[in-house]
């Protein structure tokens, strides 16, 4: 490397005339090579702990001798520097487990032992008895129980070395020879064994690793996995950040199952922390049920008592996954999935079964051991196994979505209503017959499609949709004949863009004991209504009919739908025909009453529903969600889908947060407000009105006469992201 040298002026002015010089008296002459400089001093090689904003441990060894387990492992920031300085005073934690076949001992002696694969057994367990549990809390039952642990480095000053340059080795304060207590694990060298590692150097600075190997022969590859869901399937609805457990120091799912055993418990609860058992009793939320003595369907949502006797109740989880049914969503097989991705459709065990269907899973089961007849090898006779009634589940969406609906003959009524005609077709276009279409379920009929809807006092949702039992039925044709009786078309109908959307559904078996498959069936009470996905069907109005050749005007594309069913898949909310939840929850739309929020009035736009749904809520200001950190704006929206002052004309109805009266507000403003409102400061009004906000209109007109936002001028789509943490 050629020494670098700095120069003061002087001496570049000088050097330059030499090299002028130097170079005319060398024309037509080559000179020889000057020699190489002396080499400069290194790059930086290592940085300090306490200095490093990023990390990553990578765990390169572990051995067991008689029973002690030593691990080595390094520390490097994110362009791969070592990092040094780590101590046993340091926040680092460590686990250690064994992948082990468990088989359920044999009842009798004409009974074989149930098989559920394999499992993870820590080999650091503690017996807890239940600390203060909270006496107010329904469906508790407090008892002793076994807890998976991970061990402090700071117990022991000499189980952590510094090896130097960023290179550390530990060694257990466990031994794994022979535990006995309180929980027994026999180790078997020829068993997958877990190293687990969590290193919280500050509260935003935190790092998980692991390592597994087979001691025998000391292999990494080749060797037991259980290996049966990425982290990045959480990711598709979870942010990050809300995955952060444990006081952040908790990240990796290979990790969480180390502590998250089998055998591990809550004992203020009594409830199973089993990571299978766990996270599928959390994500059942809303829909776990039991049944009591007399066969009647309780409510059974999974709680927790957590640090500091804080009560963690799952009854308000929505799976944003409907139906639940839908293993996919977690489970995601295909290319680049866990090794064992599969694994849950082996039906080893019955932990997942009652975890979703609680201990008893119906009011004709008192067993819980659900394998033994719903198994993919052996099924009980009419049952099927636990995977193929999962399907028929699904099967019902996925035939439903063959389906389609066509609106024809559009035209006005004398008396200025709309009528059209609508059929039900298969997946070959032909009409289905009506005893198979639900008869209650609904067109919804809207225009102003490219603003929001039509104004909520000119024609309500309510008064927009027909039901197909008010219509008639042409049973030649199979055909249905609505009228919007409801309300009147708009006296400036034409030019405008309208939309007939379809809500209507289809009726299937809901399989079942002895069904052996889904089909489309007559609706009855013991069938269930899927409904029919369908793209609204969309056309310009004319002088009394649609006007085929004109272009209808696009929407402004707010919201990604296919973001929403990523995550909600087939089922959002009722309705569901795709993301159209604006055609009925228009801006203007009434108020509901609702003693939680301030001033008791709370709105029913779609903006302000979706914003403040359980799980997409705020987190800050004492809202904490867990589940989406609606900071995010790009987990719903599109890349423009922010963008302030594309609808001038636009208003908005609030409740007044001290007596609920309606207030009106103009169109920016009452986007922020829509997650905003009950944490407006003084300061932040003041900044909306001096710049053209209306956010205590007397009326729509008052805020169309008097709006005059320029919040567009500073808030650009960028800075709006930026300000939200994007």
């Amino acid at each position: 490397m050629m020494k670098r040298f700095k120069f003061n002026i002087a001496s570049k002015a000088l050097l330059g005339a030499g090299i002028l010089t130097l170079t005319l008296a060398g024309c037509g002459s080559d000179g020889e090579d000057g020699q190489d400089g002396i080499s400069g001093e290194p790059g930086l090689t290592t940085i300090s702990l306490d200095q490093a904003t990023t990390l990553k441990a990578t765990v390169s060894e572990a051995t067991v001798s008689e029973g002690t387990v030593t691990v080595k492992f390094s520390l490097a920031n994110a362009n791969g520097v070592a990092v040094t300085g780590l101590t046993n005073a340091n926040d680092i934690r460590f686990g250690i487990a064994q992948l082990t076949h468990v088989e359920d001992a044999a009842t009798d002696d004409s009974a074989n032992g149930f098989d559920h694969g394999y499992q993870w057994l820590s080999y650091i367990n503690s017996e807890r008895a239940p600390s203060n549990p909270p006496a107010d809390v329904a469906g508790l039952n407090p008892h002793t129980m076994f807890q998976a642990n991970v061990e402090a480095a700071s117990a022991c000053a000499t189980c952590l070395v510094d090896q130097g340059n960023g290179q550390y080795s530990y060694t257990f304060q466990q031994n794994i020879a022979n535990v006995t207590a309180p929980v027994a694990v026999a180790y078997d060298a020829n068993d997958t064994q877990r190293v687990s590692i969590e290193l919280r150097a500050t509260s935003s600075l935190v790092v998980n690793a692991h390592y597994d190997w087979q001691p025998s022969s000391g292999q990494t590859a080749g060797i037991q996995t259980r290996d049966v869901v990425s982290i990045d399937a959480c990711y598709t609805c979870h942010q990050p950040d809300s995955l952060k457990l444990h006081g952040g120091r908790r990240l990796d799912i290979e990790n969480c199952v180390v502590c998250h055993t089998s055998t591990s418990g809550d004992p203020e609860s009594g409830n199973s922390i089993d990571f299978t058992y766990m996270i599928h009793a959390i994500h059942r939320g809303e829909e776990r049920h039991t049944y009591d003595a007399d066969g009647n369907q309780v409510a059974e949502p999974y709680k927790i008592v957590g640090y500091g006797g804080s009560v963690h109740d799952y009854a308000n989880v929505a799976f944003p996954r409907n139906p639940a049914a839908d293993c996919s969503v977690c489970h995601v097989e295909g290319n680049s999935a866990p090794a064992d991705a599969a694994l849950f459709t082996a039906e080893k065990s019955n932990t997942a079964c009652i975890a979703c269907h609680s201990e008893k899973p119906s009011s004709h089961h008192s067993s819980t051991d659900c394998m033994s007849c719903h198994n993919a090898d052996a099924p009980y006779s009419g049952t099927g196994s636990a995977v193929k009634r999962h399907g028929d589940v699904l099967k019902a969406y996925a035939e439903a979505q063959a389906l389609s609906v066509a609106v024809s003959n559009i035209a006005a009524t004398e008396d200025g209503h709309i009528s059209f005609n609508v059929q039900v077709l298969d997946k070959d276009g032909n009409p289905v017959e009506q005893s198979m279409v639900s008869q209650s379920s609904r067109m919804v009929v809207a225009w102003d499609v490219d603003k929001d809807f039509p104004a909520y006092a000119d024609a309500s949702y309510s008064q927009r949709r027909i039901a197909l039992s008010a219509g008639t039925y042409d049973e030649a044709t199979r055909t249905y004949t609505l009228t919007g009786s409801s309300f009147t078309l708009p006296a400036d109908a034409q030019g405008k863009t309208f939309e007939i959307w379809s809500t209507l559904q289809a009726c299937f078996n809901n399989g079942g004991y002895g069904v052996t498959d889904i089909a489309l069936t007559a609706c009855d009470d013991t069938t269930r209504a899927i409904y029919i996905q369908q793209s609204p069907y969309q056309f310009v109005w004319g002088e009394s009919a649609p006007d085929l050749t004109a272009s209808v005007a696009e929407r402004r594309n707010i919201i990604d739908g296919a973001k929403c069913q990523g995550c909600h898949g087939e089922v959002i909310h009722h309705y569901t025909n795709d993301v159209n939840c604006g055609t009925c929850h228009t801006p203007d739309k009434t108020l509901s009453n609702d003693s939680s929020y301030p001033g008791g009035r709370k709105p029913t736009s779609f903006a302000f529903k979706a914003h403040h749904r359980e799980g997409h809520e705020l987190n800050y200001y004492g809202m904490q969600s867990g589940t989406v950190v609606k900071a995010d704006c790009m987990t719903c929206h599109t890349n423009d889908g922010i963008q302030l002052g594309r609808a001038t004309d636009r208003v908005w109805r609030f409740g007044d947060l001290t007596d609920g009266h309606d207030i009106w507000v103009s169109s920016d403003a009452g986007a922020c407000l829509s997650c905003h409102q009950p944490y407006l400061t003084e300061a932040a009004r003041s900044h909306i009105e001096t710049n053209g906000g209306i956010i205590d209109g007397a009326s729509i007109d008052d805020v169309k006469q008097r709006a005059a936002e320029t919040c567009k001028t500073c808030h650009s789509v960028s800075q709006l992201l930026e300000v939200h943490g994007n």
